[in-house]
C-alpha cells in the first residue's frame, strides 16, 4: 500500500534559503558572525561548513541580507535578522539584488539535469561581479553553493579571487566536506562550523512543518536524519521515510533474519524508481549512525561493522552503476548483516 504523502503546513512555504528568514539553531556560529560584522571587521571570506541540509545556505543568506541592508555596522539587530519588507530582503527573495551573486552547478542543456561539477566559467563570474562599483557604499556578497562541487580549474580561479579581495565584498563558501578543499582556500577563509540540530530543535521544526506526521514517524526521522532538517524533510517525502524504516528493520533483525521479509523487501524495491539506490544510502547511513553512537559509548568490536558498512556501500553502488539485479543485492546485504551480527548485534 502506498504511503500517504505528508503535507507541509499551509503557512510554511517549501524550503528556499532565499525566503527563509528564521534560523534554527547555530547560535554559536551566529554570535561569531554577528560580532565580526557589527564591529566592522568581517573577514572577506567565510567557509561555512556542516552536514548536508543542516542550514548552511539559510545561514549564508542571513549574513548576506544583513550586509546588503546595513553593511558592516551595528545599525541592525544582533541576531543579523532583516525584516521581510526591508528592500534588501525583498530583492534577495525575488532573486534580483544586484549586490548578491549565487554560484552553483549549472544545468546541462542537453539533459536538463544539474551538471556534475561547478565549472571554472561560473567561478570566473566573481571577477566581473567584484569589479563592479557598489552603489551608495553598498556591499557585494557572493555565495558558492557548494564549494565541494568545484573542479580543479574552478578551485584555482576561486583562489585568485580570494588572493585579491576588493573592499566591501564578502565571499561565502558552503561546504559539506571542507577537508577536501585546497588548503590554500581554507587558509584564506574564516571557518564557521554549523553543528547538527539537537533532537529538541529538530522535533520542533518537524512539528511546525509536518503537522500530520505521526509521533513514531517523527521519532524515526529524528533518529536517522543526523540533526539535519533538510535530510528529515527529504526523507518525509514520497517513499523516503518508508525506505529508511525498512533499512532500520533490516539491521534490527540481523541477528535473527527473516528471509521472507527480506525477499518481500527486495521485490518492493525493484518496483520503486531508484528504490535500491536510495535504500542502500539509508542502510549505510543507518549503520554509520549506530557505529558512531556505539563508539561514543565506548563500544568495542566495531571494526567489523565499519568494514561491513564499506562493503555495502560498494555493493549498492555497483548494483546501480551496472544495473544488476537488486533482489540479489538485498539478499546479500541481509546475509552480510547476519554474519556480522553473530558476534554482537549493533
Amino acid at each position: 500500500m502506498a504511503r500517504k504523502k505528508l503535507e507541509v503546513a499551509p503557512e510554511i512555504e517549501p524550503h528556499d534559503p532565499r525566503k527563509t528568514l528564521t534560523l534554527v539553531g547555530h547560535q554559536a556560529a551566529l554570535a561569531t558572525a554577528s560580532r565580526a560584522i557589527r564591529a566592522g571587521r568581517p573577514p572577506q571570506g567565510w567557509l561555512i561548513s556542516g552536514p548536508p541540509g543542516v542550514g548552511k545556505a539559510t545561514f549564508a543568506f542571513r549574513i548576506a541580507r544583513y550586509l546588503l541592508a546595513y553593511g558592516a555596522t551595528d545599525r541592525g539587530p544582533k541576531d543579523l535578522s532583516v525584516a521581510a519588507n526591508d528592500p534588501a530582503s525583498v530583492q534577495v527573495t525575488a532573486g534580483g539584488h544586484p549586490g548578491l551573486l549565487i554560484l552553483q552547478r549549472g544545468i546541462n542543456a542537453s539533459t536538463g539535469k544539474p551538471m556534475t561539477v561547478l565549472g571554472v566559467d561560473e567561478i570566473r563570474k566573481l571577477a566581473g561581479f567584484f569589479g563592479m562599483t557598489s552603489g551608495a557604499g553598498g556591499w557585494r556578497v557572493a555565495i558558492v553553493d557548494t564549494a565541494d562541487d568545484m573542479n580543479p580549474q574552478a578551485a584555482n580561479a576561486l583562489l585568485k579571487a580570494l588572493e585579491e579581495p576588493p573592499a566591501r565584498a564578502m565571499l561565502m563558501l558552503l561546504s559539506n566536506a571542507p577537508g577536501q578543499l585546497l588548503p590554500t582556500i581554507r587558509s584564506r577563509c574564516q571557518r564557521l562550523d554549523l553543528r547538527p540540530l539537537s533532537d529538541a530543535e529538530l522535533s520542533k521544526e518537524l512539528n511546525a512543518k509536518l503537522p500530520d506526521l505521526g509521533a513514531g514517524e517523527r521519532e524515526t526521522l529524528i533518529r536517522i536524519s543526523s540533526g539535519s532538517i533538510g535530510a528529515a524533510m527529504a526523507l518525509a517525502e514520497d517513499d523516503g521515510l518508508a525506505l529508511a524504516e525498512e533499512a532500520e528493520r533490516l539491521i534490527d533483525r540481523a541477528a535473527s533474519p527473516d528471509i521472507g521479509a527480506t525477499l518481500a523487501l527486495a521485490e518492493k524495491l525493484s518496483r520503486i524508481t531508484d528504490g535500491t539506490d536510495r535504500f542502500g544510502a539509508f542502510l549505510v547511513e543507518a549503520l554509520a549512525n549506530r557505529i558512531r553512537a556505539r563508539a561514543m559509548e565506548g563500544g568495542t568490536g566495531l571494526d567489523r561493522w565499519t568494514a561491513l558498512m564499506e562493503k555495502l556501500n560498494r555493493s549498492f553502488g555497483r548494483t546501480g552503476a551496472l544495473h544488476l539485479d537488486p533482489r540479489q543485492t538485498i539478499l546479500s546485504a541481509g546475509k552480510s548483516l547476519s554474519d556480522t551480527a553473530r558476534g554482537r548485534a549493533l
